[in-house]
């Protein structure tokens, strides 16, 4: 989607001038009595067009981008924002580091390692604070940690990111990751544990797949990472390119403004926010109300910054993940944490 700059237009009347040229008292008299000289003024805002692209399809993580919009508080800030679903979820980081999106929803070690490669994308804002991304296993089984998948079958969808987070659990746990076997299953996650395919996955969502596998009578048991050596990652944040920045800085903290006022409005009406999102969803994945309502009580916990605002990033945690990644051989040494994120 090209990025539209809509140029600013000041639309007042000559006669306006010449009144305050007159007398500046005449002038403000001529507004009160005349209501169309007050709607020229009205019109006076600069609206900005953004476009933001979602990691996955519309569910209950992108609620308070919809309450945003449907509530009027992008158009508060002067904006007009478009919300695109990504065709692949691989797709959102680089068209954003091509300047082809304004803005886009990924996550923080993918964000580094993007850095890595050259690719200048920068996080803005920390949207769910921890791991959803947990280590899943039947509950009905003998695998009561991490360490009991020695030896096991592990299925994920063949990410470096996930076999690192695998590894450093298994043994941080005490176990040898060297003889699990892990097997790319794609995203047939769901499928591969309910049917027995694998002892475990790596890659499911506590606020999705989770949820699905108890509805579907085949309840798991989750392992946070980060209570097995892996760092306490943010798992959705929102992205800018570097260019971005340089050109829309202040449209983007406008729309930062705007999206904590989402975010309230969904904490302080979840089960109204859940009905806008549901208006939304997309005709190719339908959502699931049920799952959605408890997907979004996970959430709200995890997507709280406490005593600072919506979205704000802690230095440390992109340090820390940055280290990690680069003792699992994923990121260069010379890559600098202060240059993946920036709050605005």
């Amino acid at each position: 989607m090209n990025h539209l700059n809509v140029q600013r237009k000041w639309l007042i009347p000559l006669c306006f001038f010449c009144s305050v040229l007159i007398l500046s008292s005449c002038g403000k008299a001529s507004n009160i009595n005349n209501p169309s000289a007050n709607s020229s003024n009205n019109e006076n805002t600069q609206t900005h067009k953004l476009t933001i692209m979602l990691d996955w399809y519309p569910n209950a993580v992108h609620s308070f981008l919809y309450a945003a919009e449907r509530n009027g508080y992008f158009k508060e800030e002067g904006l007009d924002v478009e919300i695109q679903m990504p065709s692949d979820s691989n797709d959102a980081l680089k068209l954003v580091a091509a300047n082809k999106i304004d803005l886009a929803l990924s996550y923080q070690p993918q964000v580094l390692m993007a850095r890595g490669e050259n690719i200048p994308v920068r996080s803005i804002a920390a949207i769910v604070r921890h791991p959803l991304n947990h280590l899943m296993v039947p509950q009905t089984g003998d695998i009561h940690s991490p360490k009991d998948l020695t030896g096991k079958q592990i299925g994920y969808s063949s990410i470096p990111l996930y076999e690192a987070m695998i590894r450093t659990m298994i043994q941080n746990d005490g176990g040898d990751p060297n003889t699990s076997k892990l097997i790319d299953v794609g995203f047939d996650l769901i499928p591969a544990i309910s049917t027995g395919q694998v002892d475990a996955i790596m890659g499911g969502f506590i606020n999705h797949e989770q949820l699905i596998l108890e509805k579907e009578g085949h309840p798991v048991h989750s392992f946070n990472p980060t209570d097995y050596g892996v760092p306490d990652y943010y798992e959705l944040v929102l992205v800018a390119s570097d260019q971005g920045l340089k050109n829309s800085q202040s449209s983007f903290k406008k729309f930062l403004t705007a999206i904590t006022k989402g975010q309230k409005f969904v904490e302080d009406n979840p089960e109204k926010a859940l009905n806008l999102l549901l208006a939304h969803e997309d005709a190719t994945s339908p959502l699931d109300q049920q799952i959605e309502k408890k997907s979004l009580e996970i959430l709200l916990p995890l997507m709280n910054a406490g005593d600072q605002e919506f979205g704000y990033q802690e230095p440390a945690s992109w340090e820390e993940v940055r280290q990690w990644l680069s003792d699992n051989d994923l990121l260069s040494t010379d890559i600098k944490a202060e240059d993946a994120f920036i709050n605005l």
